[in-house]
């Protein structure tokens, strides 16, 4: 894996279609952090009430929609929190596989990277739990370690 300060790609080794040669299913998402009362980062975890998995805001790329765009709505619906500041040059894509009813699926997920000011989350009714957690301890709960290679591809950025 290669990165520049300007632009950061993140590739899984994982297979990006399924065995039928179907595209992979697309998402966009944010990787959405805060600086404390001391100065510290805060990276926003979600705890998804399907499977109790913890992860970052994203959601599927709707027809004719900008992934960035896409990554807005889905952070602000997950989340409640309006007022993000994207950094634009960072943008990274991880992808993987899954199981979803019987049938395998290739994901690919382009995440974004957004300040906030805000600590207060509204949760959706897609996630029971939320926390701010400092680098170490977000990349301990996150499940999944594509997630865990996005949240280490951005520690490594900022």
């Amino acid at each position: 894996m290669g990165f520049t300060r300007d632009c950061l790609t993140v590739m899984s080794t994982k297979s990006t279609s399924t065995d039928e040669g179907e595209p992979p299913e697309r998402a966009a998402g944010f990787v959405l952090f805060s600086i404390g009362e001391k100065g510290e980062r805060r990276f926003l975890l979600l705890r998804h009430r399907n499977g109790g998995h913890w992860g970052l805001p994203k959601g599927r790329i709707e027809a004719g929609e900008e992934d960035r765009i896409t990554a807005l709505r889905e952070a602000r619906e997950e989340t409640g929190i309006d007022e993000i500041e994207p950094i634009p040059s960072f943008r990274t894509t991880s992808t993987y596989r899954f199981i979803r009813n019987g049938s395998p699926v290739a994901k690919e997920v382009t995440y974004f990277l957004g300040r906030v000011g805000s600590d207060d989350v509204v949760l959706s009714d897609e996630h029971v739990e939320c926390r701010w957690l400092a680098y170490p301890s977000a990349w301990e709960i996150l499940t999944y370690a594509d997630t865990r290679e996005v949240l280490r591809a951005v520690n490594l950025y900022l």
